[in-house]
This record gives structure tokens, C-alpha cells and sequence, in this order.
């Protein structure tokens, strides 16, 4: 019990702007306790091609999973995005806010729990209703399925 206590300080005495910041997007693919390949490599991803976890060694970029996985064990995903959301900026809030919109929305339209997670995100995350619907919008239709307005041949016939 006090080793869980003192883990549990210790956590939260320690958490920079760069971890609170993953720690959102780790809460958004593990938010229902399941860590699904889609939803760890598209984390992964959307830390990959973003400064400066882009500019992190393999070594720190381990380093901060570990991390994440430890806080994730300590304090679930409701209690890590409260104490990630006390260490960010507001635009920095916004930003995180979008890579977990993203995030869940990469994988298929927004499952109702998955909405009430996002829209309970909003709130942690202190953003209006408007900018969170915003966000959202841009990644319905970044996400969206496209129709064919004609058809494709897959053998296509051609004359000799």
C-alpha cells in the first residue's frame, strides 16, 4: 500500500510538458484498457513525425513508453490525462486534444464510449465544445471513406 503511495508521488511530482503531452495520446489508445496493434503503431506514429520526439534516440523514445506504461499501471488513463492536462499550455491542450481525436478516429468512425472519452477529454483539457467539434470535424473528413464516382477495371481487356 505505501509502495503504491509513494509510486504514485513520486509519478506525479514528474511529469514534464513532454510526457504530459504523450501521456494524453497514450490515454486515447488505451482508454478502455486494450492496447490494440492499430492503436499503438498509429501512437507511435503520430510521435514519430513530430518534434521533438522525432529528434529522441530509440534509447529515449523507450525510455518515455516505459514511462507512459508505468503511469498508465499507477494511475489509470482518467487519472494520468488529470495530471497530464495540469502540465500543458492551452495550445498545447488543443494540439493533444487533436492527436487523441486523430488517434481514435484512425481506426473507424467514433464508437459512442470512445466519443464520451473525447468529450470528457474536452472538459480535463478545459477547451469549449466549439473547439473540440472543430477538431473533430477535420478528422472526419481526413478519415473518411471515399466513393468512386466511376469504376475500376481490375483486368482491363486490351485489344492486340
Amino acid at each position: 500500500m505505501w509502495a503504491e503511495a509513494i509510486t504514485k508521488y513520486l509519478v506525479l511530482s514528474v511529469m514534464d510538458s513532454l510526457t504530459a503531452f504523450a501521456a494524453v495520446g497514450f490515454a486515447a489508445v488505451s482508454w478502455d484498457g486494450h492496447f490494440t496493434k492499430a492503436g499503438t503503431r498509429s501512437f507511435r506514429h503520430a510521435l514519430d513525425y513530430r518534434e521533438p520526439f522525432c529528434q529522441m534516440t530509440d534509447g529515449e523514445m523507450i525510455a518515455l513508453l516505459d514511462e507512459l506504461l508505468d503511469l498508465r499501471r499507477a494511475l489509470g488513463a482518467h487519472e494520468m490525462m488529470l495530471q497530464a492536462a495540469k502540465c500543458l499550455t492551452s495550445a498545447q491542450c488543443m494540439t493533444a486534444y487533436a492527436m487523441a481525436s486523430e488517434l481514435m478516429r484512425s481506426d473507424g468512425p467514433f464508437e459512442p464510449e470512445e466519443r464520451r472519452f473525447l468529450d470528457h477529454l474536452a472538459v480535463i483539457l478545459e477547451m469549449s465544445k466549439f473547439e473540440a467539434q472543430r477538431i473533430d470535424a477535420v478528422f472526419e473528413i481526413f478519415h473518411s471513406r471515399l466513393t468512386l464516382s466511376s469504376t475500376l477495371e481490375l483486368n482491363p481487356v486490351v485489344p492486340c
